[in-house]
């Protein structure tokens, strides 16, 4: 799945619409019939371990039977704005919720997906306080707490899969729980009891699950914890529970809190105006400045992460990996050409044509072919008496670091432009990581 693309709008200019962070759905596919479980993520924008768990799945998991389908961004914006609920809770809308309520929508759409035939079962992950148990530790372990739980609405219900809620939620627990030492890291089942009136949790998603016959659950990983051992330890019951149910799968890392550290953030790829624009990122500069945006325009991206998202600054343009910062886009305006498609050049002495929005591996030295009527502008590269760089055998070390795209100066721009038009550009990426095995790599269509 990593390579799935997903398409988002936001507003560029002060009079265009206000930006929109609408969620998504992933289906994880494997063609093999089974089980269809549906995972939620950041129903609440506070609690980054549940949506980034989920993201992972998403960007880094292959199921191989049954089907997994992820929500890792529920409520975006909430997400976006680093605050539990810009419109109130929305955990607490799923029994009534106003027409007027700007996540109506929201709401109406996720009820459609959790009430489809095809889903057996709901998890809706969550970062709980503190450490859940039934009796009084102390202030930050007792009933009252919420982390490291596992819970349900009651213990039995009305549905054709998994009505004994207790006893599938106790069997998970103990599948997620073998080999951990720590009590604490250690999940336990919590039960709201919700139909006995438990007024607060009846407007929840979980219990709105239950009263259309799906069994759900919650699943909250402790506060307590760095956000990358809450992802950790939600994607151990996650994967507590494939087993259970008899989903296949892999992963593509190791299932480390220190290994999902080293991941967040990385290996994000970003596409604006049809791959005009086109950045492929481990760790980017903070900055990135001189982004020939197009004027009057809406800002149309793809991304193969489900939690990027690029929201309006002062005269610049945020991208966001969750709560995360990513770069800041500074911008220049300009009216687009549509006639540049292949590219001819030449890369490390070898012939190459690729298209433009590419990101072109390179190991020593890469040359422009001229393009009849196109300038060509290698950011950070300057050769006195030249405005057009094509035809020129640039190396690495003769362009200026500081404007590399990443904080370790191996992704460079190259811009094509027609008079005062831009017409696109692409990659130069010395980092020697042939990820995906080729010498040019692009974005696969929108998914």
């Amino acid at each position: 799945m990593r390579g799935i693309v997903f398409a988002l709008l936001l507003a560029a200019t002060g009079n265009a619409p206000a930006a929109e962070f609408p969620f998504t759905l992933h289906k994880l596919e494997s063609g093999r019939p089974g089980p269809t479980l549906l995972i939620i993520g950041g129903i609440q924008g506070d609690e980054p371990g549940g949506f980034t768990a989920a993201s992972l799945l998403v960007t880094d998991y292959r199921v191989e039977r049954g089907e997994v389908w992820v929500v890792p961004n529920l409520n975006f914006e909430s997400i976006i704005k680093r605050t539990r609920g810009v419109h109130g809770d929305m955990n607490r809308k799923f029994l009534e919720i106003s027409e007027n309520d700007p996540e109506y929508p929201t709401i109406e759409k996720i009820k459609r997906i959790i009430t489809d035939a095809r889903v057996d079962l709901v998890l809706n992950l969550h970062d709980g306080s503190g450490f859940y148990n039934p009796r009084h530790v102390d202030k930050l372990e007792n009933p009252l707490r919420w982390g490291q739980s596992i819970v349900i609405d009651q213990a039995i219900i009305e549905a054709p899969h998994f009505a004994d809620l207790e006893g599938f939620a106790l069997a998970a627990i103990a599948r997620a729980n073998d080999g951990v030492g720590s009590a604490r890291d250690r999940f336990r089942l919590k039960n709201t009891h919700t139909h006995r009136g438990n007024r607060e949790m009846e407007k929840t998603l979980t219990y709105f699950a239950i009263r259309h016959r799906k069994a759900a659950m919650g699943v909250e990983a402790s506060k307590s914890y760095p956000t990358a051992r809450r992802i950790f330890n939600h994607l151990r019951f996650v994967e507590a529970i494939f087993a259970q149910i008899g989903i296949r799968y892999r992963r593509d890392f190791e299932l480390s809190a220190e290994i999902i550290e080293r991941k967040l953030g990385r290996d994000i790829q970003l596409a604006l105006f049809e791959d005009k624009i086109r950045y492929d990122f481990d760790k980017a500069r903070a900055r990135i400045n001189y982004v020939p945006l197009k004027k009057s325009s809406r800002i149309a991206f793809r991304t193969n992460n489900p939690l990027v998202a690029i929201v309006n600054g002062s005269n610049s343009l945020k991208v966001r990996y969750g709560n995360r910062g990513i770069t800041t886009l500074s911008p220049q305006y300009f009216d687009y050409d549509n006639s540049l498609g292949e590219i001819t050049m030449v890369v490390d002495g070898q012939d190459a044509r690729v298209p433009s929005g590419s990101v072109v591996e390179v190991k020593d030295s890469f040359l422009i072919n001229p393009i009849d009527g196109i300038r060509v502008n290698v950011i950070g590269y300057r050769k006195s008496g030249r405005r057009n760089e094509s035809g020129l055998v640039i190396r690495r070390n003769e362009i200026a670091k500081r404007f590399s795209v990443d904080e370790q100066a191996n992704r460079f721009r190259v811009e094509f432009y027609r008079q005062k038009k831009y017409s696109g550009m692409i990659l130069i990426d010395f980092s020697g990581e042939a990820r995906l095995g080729s010498q040019s790599r692009a974005l696969l269509p929108a998914g």
